[in-house]
């Protein structure tokens, strides 16, 4: 797990650092005298967990955890037990751990963390759709087989559709809307009536198109205002 430690004493991070290096499961990655330093840190690098303290000067942990957007695990390490009614208000703090902390209560504390984040891995596993890997078409009596995330851009052609993939292009005797139902909605998105594109192969978004690959491809007004929603999922 990767985490960091925010206290304003000295002695109180090294201590931390000290417990987290007889912890194989821990990768301390840095640590902050400062809340105001770490969210700097956060908005430009993810981490499972945080050992906070609750008394700083200026910026309090409680102050911080109200601006995080997507919390990680949090462990408050301070030497006033009061809050600790206030801290398990917030799901995301797992556990309130006075000082001095000796090294059998911070591996209890640890072990809270790692089933946490088990459990939340496996909902998330469970929430995600199906997705297939493949489909056929059929090509002069033969059907070959299409991986699905190879596919970057479908264009409609009078009768025929071209699919581009990443090693060849294939012209099938369909329509648009047929192969729009056998396309995933988490990878693909009909930007055009005759245009879908793998959203996860975009380039580049300029106006009203989208480079794809070595192809600019038109975006419908009616298509924009979704493709944008869909990016901000990605």
């Amino acid at each position: 797990m990767d985490c960091i430690v925010i206290d304003d004493e000295k002695m109180a991070r090294v201590i931390i650092k000290t417990l987290c290096d007889q912890i194989k499961s821990l990768n301390l990655l840095k640590e902050f005298s400062g809340a105001i330093q770490a969210i700097k840190y956060l908005d430009i690098n993810k981490v499972d967990l945080i050992f906070l303290d609750i008394h700083m000067p200026n910026f309090s942990g409680l102050d911080f955890i109200k601006t995080l957007k997507n919390p990680p695990k949090i462990i408050f390490t301070t030497s006033d037990p009061k809050f600790a009614i206030e801290a398990f208000e917030y799901d995301f703090i797992v556990d309130y751990l006075l000082k001095p902390i000796e090294l059998k209560r911070f591996k209890k504390a640890i072990k809270k963390v790692e089933r946490e984040l088990l459990v939340q891995s496996q909902l998330n596993k469970d929430e995600e759709p199906e997705i297939k890997n493949d489909f056929y078409v059929n090509i002069d009596r033969r059907l070959i087989k299409i991986d699905l995330t190879s596919i970057y851009l479908i264009e409609a052609k009078g009768d025929y559709i071209n699919i581009k993939t990443e090693d060849k292009n294939y012209v099938v005797h369909s329509t648009l809307k047929k192969i729009e139902e056998k396309l995933p909605d988490l990878l693909f998105l009909k930007v055009h009536r005759s245009y879908i594109i793998n959203v996860k192969k975009i380039i580049d978004i300029e106006d009203n198109s989208v480079l794809i690959k070595k192809d600019v491809v038109p975006i419908s007004r009616s298509k924009r205002a979704e493709l944008m929603k869909r990016l901000d999922l990605l």
